[in-house]
């Protein structure tokens, strides 16, 4: 009898504790910048998860991102003395490869996954081709795309071009839209945000290879090439205003300052730009999205925005996959996406367009360009080495505008400015 007593009290002691460790509140913290009202946005959707299950807290750390470097320089630290994030907003992804968590054997349906996030999303994350591990999703997505002033088309009764065709080249559309800017007498046709990001996609257009046969990054192919002469030749022409490329720090904002004055008729931008464009245009003119312009390489622009991930380490790991299951729900990610006005990286919400409060005839025709985007845009992007690649090409098309280099010169000063980046980081 005594043994009888002693077992169940032993067992209710066990009970009592598994109830109360079943109980104990779990804490998670995201590390966390904003670039407008995403934040108030994830709060709200935390906020939800939250309510649906009592016990879990979620805390968003908001550390700025004044600096990219430092931003991910913080989580670094964090992640090599072995107290990171339990989740974080990246968006140079390859620097912590091999520290994520593996969501796969924790989320209610991979297939999900699978089916709704790009897989060069997802192997951006992984460590190698033998990897399958499912370890975050993109929260936010940016696209490159081209801009129109509809207003200046119609003064002007010229025809948009995509209206009745899709794939309009880049020669066709500098040709009309200087159509356009003669006729009603606008002082540019096109202008061009002078960043390496927003080049790489008409590069591919024209048939440009940005990495070879090993895998290494080549500035030096006939699609660059053939890009960066029509770059070139419509700065020198009066097609495009030379100035945007010869201030490189400010050179996106006159580009944009150019289209929200009515002095151009295109501009390269992307969705990123979307809510500033509007507030400053209003109803000054009519203007829209248009589909990437196509070439022999295909149509696409570059990919951009940020993903959410979870790290190994944390100490919670099943909480960490249950609030991933609820935040890449197709009704939790479209709220926040039209809470934030950022483009779904949730495939099926890409498709099926949203509705947006604000600009949701441009927003989503920006979404429907993410399909279409090239698998070398995707490498680029998330490359470890993306910003390497970026500020030389930047720098030396700029010279090449100016007079500085010829395109030659360009070419190999652009292949050696990376490979000696790339090699003073491999060597730190």
């Amino acid at each position: 009898m005594k043994r009888f007593v002693l077992f169940i009290t032993l067992a209710l002691l066990l009970l009592g504790a598994a109830i109360v460790q079943a109980q104990s509140p779990v804490e998670l913290r995201i590390t966390w910048y904003n670039d407008g009202t995403e934040g108030e946005a994830l709060r709200t959707a935390l906020d939800q998860f939250e309510a649906a299950n009592p016990g879990i807290t979620v805390v968003i750390d908001d550390i700025g991102y004044g600096d990219p470097n430092v931003y991910h320089s913080t989580i670094q630290a964090q992640v090599e003395a072995g107290d990171p994030p339990d989740l974080a907003r990246v968006n140079n992804v390859a620097l912590f490869v091999g520290s994520y968590l593996d969501l796969r054997p924790l989320v209610a349906n991979v297939d999900y996954w699978e089916t709704n996030f790009s897989e060069q999303v997802l192997n951006s994350l992984r460590a190698g081709a033998e990897d399958t591990g499912i370890y975050g999703f993109p929260l936010q997505f940016t696209i490159t795309a081209p801009f129109i002033n509809r207003t200046l088309f119609e003064q002007a009764g010229i025809e948009v071009p995509s209206d009745s065709n899709p794939e309009v080249t880049w020669d066709e559309w500098a040709a009309v839209t200087k159509e356009v800017a003669d006729a009603t007498e606008t002082p540019y046709a096109i202008a061009y945000e002078p960043r390496g990001q927003r080049f790489w996609g008409f590069a591919i257009s024209e048939g440009g290879m940005w990495f070879d046969a090993e895998g290494n990054f080549t500035a030096d192919s006939p699609g660059f090439r053939t890009a960066a002469e029509k770059l070139v030749a419509w700065n020198q022409t009066g097609i495009s205003d030379p100035a945007i490329w010869a201030n490189l720090p400010d050179g996106p904002n006159l580009a944009r300052d150019q289209f929200i004055n009515g002095q151009v008729v295109f501009l390269y931008s992307g969705s990123f730009a979307v809510g500033g464009l509007a507030s400053a245009i209003g109803d000054t003119f009519d203007w829209s999205a248009i589909p990437n312009p196509s070439g022999p390489g295909g149509s696409t622009g570059s990919p951009g925005g940020s993903l959410l991930v979870g790290f190994a380490e944390t100490k919670h790991p099943a909480e960490v996959a249950k609030l991933f299951d609820f935040l890449t729900q197709a009704d939790v990610l479209g709220e926040f996406s039209v809470k934030s006005s950022f483009l779904p990286g949730h495939l099926g919400l890409a498709q099926q367009g949203l509705d947006f409060t604000a600009n949701a005839e441009i927003l989503n025709a920006l979404s429907a360009e993410i399909p279409k985007l090239d698998e070398q845009a995707y490498r680029l992007q998330y490359s470890q080495y993306a910003f390497t690649y970026n500020r030389p090409i930047d720098n030396r098309l700029s010279q090449v505008i100016a007079g500085e280099l010829t395109l030659d010169d360009a070419v190999a000063a652009i292949q050696k400015d990376v490979d000696d980046a790339i090699a003073a980081t491999q060597t730190q």
